[in-house]
């Protein structure tokens, strides 16, 4: 019922930025929050940063001050804009969207994953 599709990701030098996007459709009534997770090989999904539809934000502490979530609302799509990237922040990153469906009796929202796109830092 709910399609996204995640862009922006690849392979850039430590220092640089990369600004990621995700672009939700399908039924949607109501966007409740959207998110961006990472995991890195071996590690636990951790949450990166979130924004709720009222426009307010929370971020990993790793990110805090390098990293800014932004949405659009119109288009049903949040950004990522990374900056001062490292080589920790190697990971396949994941955007998480809280929605209610059209037509769904589902109460307190549902969320979708993407599929992921990768961000490599490296020399």
């Amino acid at each position: 019922q709910v399609q996204l599709v995640e862009s922006g990701g690849g392979l850039v030098q430590p220092g640089g930025s990369l600004r990621l996007s995700c672009a939700a459709s399908g039924s949607i009534h109501i966007i409740y929050a959207m998110g961006w997770y990472r995991q890195a090989p071996g590690k636990e999904r951790e949450r990166v940063a979130i924004i709720s539809g009222g426009g307010s934000t929370n971020y990993a502490d790793s990110v805090k001050g390098r990293f800014t979530i932004s949405r659009d609302n119109a288009k049903n799509t949040a950004y990522l804009q990374m900056n001062n990237l490292k080589p920790e922040d190697t990971a396949v990153y994941y955007c998480n969207v809280l929605v209610g469906v059209r037509g769904s009796a589902v109460g307190g929202g549902t969320e979708y994953w993407g599929k992921g796109t990768p961000v490599t830092v490296s020399s």
